[in-house]
């Protein structure tokens, strides 16, 4: 590599790329290992033919559909239901009854899955606590989310319909129970799908779900370095209630937590979050009066930044845009919906193709300032590719202290889910953005007391991480190969199920052959010998690899096949059985007798013919 420099300047392109993705669709991939996700991001830019990450970025801001390819190569997903069944039955048996035991009967029992991919594992959790609970309680008291940064996999997930494939893990009474074949698909019961919750959610960006009796992550640290699991591992802690349980995959531990969680099974990766150490409860700043230039200025700094941090986490996109028509706002939302970036701001909101696609929003926000009212426009189509989603629109003007419009505030609403959805996702992100709060309020006790720990149990890390490290990689590995095996035993499958079906067809024909008595032999268009049964092999005594693919007439044995030539041209022309035709013979026992003949036509074979031969019995002979 001479003096390095390529390697050097392939890590900054590749840091520039995931600055990139992270601006421009709201992927945050800077956390995760750089030797997978390098190795990921190559592969796929091998199959564009693409040789360099500059090259690459030029790809993705030409072609939006690339986005969507490079993400499904980046985010395996490999579940199944009741993966690792040795887990889950400790989960099932020693977990359960504890975290059962622990609140009053009719509290609300919460579940987080973290990575679900396409559901699989969170519907386990949901049939888990319906086989310990019963449906009814199930359905009263238990809350699971599952969360993925998939786009792809979360519709998968909330569909609910897999293959019967995927339902193999599963015990006949259980697929029966919470399954209903809906064409070649399998859906999982509807009263019990509502009570899981999909949604995206980036572990590594997004304040954790609160208030949890139970925590799922298995198999997602692994893609991330030490800093972003140390970061995880934080949200995790706040996440959990005291006596709160954690599931991590097999290729994951918690080592150097052992102050704030508790080993139920080191071997199957289930943790118990210890009591103390609890997060305080979010209040609110209390409001001072002060006195001063100083501390006017402070209060007024103060409520403008927590004002521009509530209107970027406003829960549907929103775009503002001043009086002379340049933009002023762009909330989060907007920005990874509508493919904006900050960057955005400042420019004349003309320039931006949210402007006039999917509808004509110049004209609108002309309207609502002339008119001084709020205009609303409903039911919006948008397409992205092969999606569609549909939005209300709402164009509120907004008046300065002269009565003037001063702004107008533009608000997209999607109305694609549906009405209990939306009011669920609204609850979970109040909860989320209060939960945010929360964590930042403890960060500083939380940092000072892992330096703390940090000094004595340096090197028992890095030997962990060493290994930890291998580890991870071997498993990624592992979870590539699993992909690929499962495509390959789906195609063998299917390759012997057609092998079986020729295999019996062909058994079949030659059981009915060897059946028949008389000799019968099947011609093709050319004359060819193509069948020779049994029963001619012991009438003249030649041996089917002596006769197949040999032409009829210049056979050698006791049947004069020339006399035939003519009732079986006859035969092929008129398409018609002929009558029988007693030909003199001699048999493979040197005997003579009279054979005869019947000549059929055989349309399978466009010409060929059915020649079916037997000794003739008239006047006593044998």
């Amino acid at each position: 590599m001479g003096d390095g420099k390529p390697d050097l300047d392939t890590d900054e392109e590749l840091e520039a790329l995931l600055g990139f993705l992270r601006d421009a669709r709201g992927f945050d991939f800077t956390g995760y290992k750089r030797s997978s996700l390098g190795r990921r991001i190559r592969k796929r830019m091998a199959d564009v033919s693409v040789t360099s990450y500059a090259d690459y970025r030029d790809r993705l801001e030409t072609n939006a559909d690339e986005f969507n390819a490079l993400f499904n190569t980046i985010l395996i997903n490999v579940t199944s239901y009741f993966r690792d069944p040795e887990a889950w039955t400790l989960l099932q048996r020693e977990v359960m009854p504890e975290l059962l035991a622990q609140g009053r009967p009719d509290d609300e029992i919460r579940i987080w899955s973290a990575g679900c991919s396409s559901g699989e594992e969170a519907y386990s959790l949901a049939i888990m606590f319906t086989e310990a609970l019963g449906l009814d309680e199930t359905l009263e008291r238990v809350k699971i989310y599952g969360t993925d940064v998939d786009d792809e996999a979360l519709r998968e997930a909330r569909s609910g319909l897999y293959p019967g494939k995927s339902l193999a893990p599963l015990a006949p009474e259980l697929r029966e129970k919470y399954f209903e074949q809906n064409g070649s698909r399998f859906g999982f019961r509807s009263d019990l799908r509502r009570r899981v919750i999909f949604g995206r959610h980036d572990i590594t960006r997004d304040a954790p779900i609160s208030r949890l009796d139970l925590l799922v992550c298995r198999n997602t640290l692994m893609y991330f370095n030490v800093e972003a699991q140390t970061q995880i591992v934080d949200r995790f802690h706040f996440a959990l209630r005291e006596g709160g349980f954690l599931f991590l995959g097999k290729a994951e531990m918690l080592l150097n937590d052992a102050e704030r969680f508790e080993v139920m099974s080191m071997r199957q990766r289930v943790f118990r979050r210890r009591p103390g150490e609890a997060a305080p409860p979010y209040q609110p700043a209390p409001v001072k009066i002060r006195t001063g230039m100083s501390g006017e200025l402070h209060s007024v700094a103060r409520h403008r930044q927590l004002r521009d941090l509530i209107l970027d986490a406003t829960p549907s996109p929103a775009v503002a845009v001043d009086c002379d028509g340049t933009v002023l706002l762009i909330n989060s939302h907007a920005r990874v919906q509508f493919a904006l970036t900050p960057n955005d701001i400042g420019r004349p909101f003309q320039d931006l193709e949210i402007s006039y696609r999917p509808v004509e929003l110049r004209s609108l926000i002309e309207q609502a300032a002339h008119e001084r009212r709020t205009l609303r426009v409903n039911g919006v189509e948008r397409r992205t590719g092969e999606d569609v989603q549909y939005f209300d629109i709402l164009v509120q003007p907004l008046n300065g202290p002269d009565g003037l419009t001063a702004a107008t505030n533009i608000i997209f609403t999607d109305v694609t889910v549906t009405t209990q959805l939306k009011a669920e996702i609204k609850r979970v992100r109040e909860d989320l953005e209060t939960a945010y709060e929360e964590l930042q309020s403890t960060n500083e006790e939380l940092e000072t007391t892992n330096e703390e720990l940090q000094s004595s149990i340096e090197e028992l890390e890095t030997t962990n991480e060493e290994l930890q490290s291998t580890n991870e990689e071997l498993e990624t590995t592992n979870e590539e190969l699993q992909s690929g095996n499962e495509e390959l035993e789906t195609m063998n499958e299917e390759m012997r199920v057609r092998t079986d079906e020729l295999d019996e067809t062909r058994t079949f024909l030659e059981a009915v052959l060897t059946s028949i008595a008389a000799g019968v032999v099947v011609l093709d268009q050319g004359m060819r010998v193509k069948s020779w049964n049994r029963g001619a092999v012991d009438l003249w005594g030649l041996r089917p690899d002596e006769v197949l693919d040999q032409p009829f007439y210049g056979l050698d044995f006791g049947l004069p096949t020339e006399k035939l030539r003519e009732t079986v041209q006859r035969c092929v022309e008129t398409g018609k059985r002929e009558a029988s035709l007693p030909v003199p013979a001699v048999n493979r026992l040197g005997r003579s007798i009279t054979c005869l003949v019947q000549c059929s036509p055989f349309d399978a074979h466009n010409g060929g013919v059915v020649l079916l031969m037997e000794e003739s019995r008239a006047n006593g002979s044998v």
